[in-house]
């Protein structure tokens, strides 16, 4: 089994009033911006096309996205039991479909953007470059805890009655 490391994640995080506040400004730039964008995104082309047919094709990505990622999560899910059956930990796998996950939400939301992050998510190269990116393998024996194998602490010890 290999161990793995999350790249760059802090493991004291600084206190919410020094690193904590530029996250949570992109946090709220991403939660007001992406729906303007949708929004405009979605006006566009209906006034281009009209506003049927852009509902009908918000409504087939929906249902393309959907049935594509419960497809492949099968595949994950089956690579999980196979991993598990193996004795190993299904970690990659695991991260795939959290990845998918995030794939399926993205593509049940209406817009045009989304569902073209949702879409390039469904690639599984794509994902494996974003896992191999937030992730760090390291080889046996070379984990945080130091050297594998059991750990032995030496000493002497009696028993005593009661």
């Amino acid at each position: 089994m290999l161990p793995l490391i999350l790249a760059g994640v802090d493991r004291y995080p600084a206190s919410s009033t020094t690193k904590g506040q530029p996250n949570l400004i992109l946090f709220l730039l991403l939660l007001v911006g992406i729906p303007l964008v949708e929004l405009y995104f979605l006006i566009q082309v209906g006034t281009e096309i009209g506003v049927l047919p852009t509902i009908a094709i918000s409504l087939f990505t929906a249902a393309l996205g959907g049935y594509l990622v419960r497809r492949q999560g099968f595949d994950v899910l089956a690579r999980v039991r196979r991993a598990k059956d193996q004795g190993e930990l299904p970690a990659l796998a695991v991260m795939d479909g959290a990845l998918l996950l995030v794939a399926g939400f993205f593509l049940l939301l209406p817009g045009f953007l989304t569902d073209a992050v949702g879409f390039l998510l469904l690639i599984p190269a794509i994902r494996q470059h974003l896992i191999k990116r937030f992730i760090v393998i390291l080889p046996p024996g070379q984990g945080p805890g130091g050297p594998a194998g059991p750990r032995v602490i030496e000493g002497d010890y009696r028993r005593e009655s009661d």
